[in-house]
């Protein structure tokens, strides 16, 4: 726990650091507001103290000053044109911020591959990224920027409020001091509970996510009321810790009220019982600029505190900031591994996939899926694996996909280790099709060129040709224009299968993973699409899972695999 809360304050401290820089501006037009604000009580003062002045004793202190009636609005103006430019370069410094902080965390979960998604739901991935991200404008616009000014801005407010009226400088101070107090034992609060709040909303959003995605199971199942009710629960729970927060922080607002009250009440006091006793003891010439500056001085006080209250409001922002970092600090580090050599192109001389005495066991009480699986696939040539459901075939998919890492054994690419392999570099080496490809609502082309957005029509026309697109593209209304929906909505699954293979030509991948690829197609779709892989694993290294007899197409090594092991092989694999 020590260690936990020692990594959000060194996140906490390294982001106020790396936003300081493009906050500057938010400083200095901060802290020339408040000396414009300072301006502007002065002149106040200096026309109020001639009216009281003039309504208590009368005489020539009454004469009224023409210059605050012109340095007023002129302050004004300047302190308008700081706040508009704070404003401007508090949400620039947000920008800029936000952006550098999001690649960073895109990094992280790239860095993270696939083996991430296992441990780390898809959900909680999003609210990191968009959610947890985004709610720190308000730290990098105000949080930073509020942390140098609640000292800065008051010291300077200190300096013509002491000369004015030392006495109230020294009030001023004395409560000022005693904000930060309250501010720190608030501010523990705050943070456990934005925390909380963090956290239950990301147990919302995982939870709506997933039953978005099962609706139609939930509906057929009759579930729906049950699912209905728990997520209402999931929901009044994020009410609940919302409120908390908001209560934190408005008692952390009321410990400056009473401060700036105080201090209002005994310099209206002391100052009061001065001018009183003057004005008693015929102190007359002396009235009016000891007046002046009091009043100047009770003028002061909601300049002195705003810094204070900014930073008093800008102390939620912080709180959402070390809420957030708990999440991204346990996102895992990006670190140099060393690359696959020689294996990014299928010109590279192919690569050479191996299992040695790999075992993986995902429940303990149900046995090894894997156990002592061992075999080799030299480059450019291909392995079908057989077996019933549950004998290992998935995971061993799993396994070269980079979702999990072996318990024991090593998975081999060219001789390396797949951990030893960063993420970006596999995708590279990697093609993979399983039973349902991935397709997004958009336009065939993009789904396409989703696999090498920068191939040109040659590269896309040659693609199309040999994952046979071309055979029904003519039949669709807009051609590779056309809009489909999510999932693949408007296409058969031969067409969407096409598209995979479509994919897989562009991407140009030596290593080719085939899971189940014909499954739920019909023999004629399924024997028209295992010819286009065919045509697509000449020159790879293949790696196909499948229950289906059409796989005697591929020719090369077989393995057949029973409750997790090896029971029989064909060929040298």
């Amino acid at each position: 726990m020590k260690n936990e809360k020692a990594a959000i304050r060194s996140w906490t401290r390294l982001q106020s650091r790396l936003g300081r820089h493009a906050a500057r501006s938010v400083v200095g037009s901060g802290l020339l507001s408040s000396l414009a604000g300072i301006g502007q009580a002065w002149c106040v003062a200096v026309v109020l103290g001639h009216a009281l002045v003039a309504w208590r004793v009368g005489g020539p202190e009454s004469i009224f000053p023409a210059w605050p009636f012109l340095v007023f609005p002129a302050l004004a103006i300047v302190r308008a044109l700081c706040m508009i430019k704070a404003d401007m370069a508090a949400a620039q410094a947000g920008i800029i911020a936000r952006r550098r902080l999001r690649g960073e965390v895109m990094t992280s979960i790239l860095a993270g591959g696939p083996a991430l998604l296992r441990r780390t739901h898809s959900g909680a991935l999003a609210s990191i990224v968009v959610d947890r991200i985004e709610a720190l404008d308000g730290f990098f616009g105000r949080w930073v920027p509020a942390s140098v000014l609640w000292i800065v801005a008051p010291l300077a407010i200190l300096v013509p409020v002491g000369i004015a009226q030392p006495r109230a400088a020294l009030i001023l101070g004395i409560c000022g001091i005693v904000v930060p107090f309250g501010q720190a034992v608030f501010g523990i609060g705050a943070a456990v509970a934005s925390r909380n709040q963090f956290l239950a909303m990301t147990r919302l959003q995982s939870r709506f996510l997933d039953r978005i995605k099962g609706i139609a199971t939930i509906v057929l199942a009759g579930r729906t009321e049950d699912e209905t009710r728990r997520l209402g629960a999931a929901a009044e729970e994020l009410r609940l810790r919302t409120m908390k927060v908001l209560r934190v922080a408005f008692l952390s607002s009321a410990s400056i009220d009473c401060a700036m009250v105080a201090a209002f009440i005994l310099l209206a006091v002391l100052d009061g019982r001065q001018a009183l006793a003057m004005q008693a003891n015929g102190q007359l010439q002396g009235l009016q600029p000891m007046v002046v500056a009091s009043l100047f001085a009770l003028l002061a006080v909601p300049e002195f505190f705003a810094p204070l209250r900014g930073l008093a409001l800008a102390y939620q922002d912080r709180a959402h900031a070390q809420g957030a970092a708990t999440a991204i600090l346990d996102l895992p580090d990006v670190i140099e591994r060393p690359v696959l050599e020689g294996a990014r192109t299928v010109n590279a001389n192919g690569v050479m996939v191996a299992f040695d005495d790999v075992g993986f066991t995902w429940d303990p009480a149900r046995g090894p899926a894997l156990e002592h699986v061992s075999f080799t696939v030299p480059a450019g040539e291909t392995l079908v694996m057989a077996g019933a459901s549950g004998a290992g075939k998935s995971t061993i998919m799993e396994l070269l996909l980079g979702f999990i890492t072996p318990q024991t054994g090593r998975v081999l690419f060219n001789g390396a280790p797949l951990e030893s392999i960063v993420p970006d570099a596999l995708s590279r080496v990697v093609s993979w099709i399983g039973q349902k490809p991935v397709l997004f609502a958009g336009s065939l082309r993009d789904n396409i060129l989703f696999a090498k957005p920068d191939a040109n029509e040659a590269e896309l026309a040659n693609a199309l040709r040999s994952a046979a697109v071309d055979e029904f593209l003519p039949s669709l209304p807009d051609g590779l224009d056309t809009q489909i929906g999510e999932g693949g909505f408007g296409l058969s699954g031969g067409q969407a299968q096409r598209i995979a293979i479509a994919r897989a030509y562009l991407k140009n991948a030596p290593v080719l993973l085939l899971d189940e690829p014909t499954a739920h197609l019909d023999p004629a779709t399924e024997k028209s699409v295992f010819e286009s892989l065919q045509r697509l694993a000449v020159g790879r290294t293949v790696i196909l899972a499948t229950h289906s007899a059409a796989a005697h197409m591929f020719k090369g090594r077989r393995i057949d695999l029973q409750n997790g092991r090896i029971v029989s092989r064909q060929g040298a694999a």
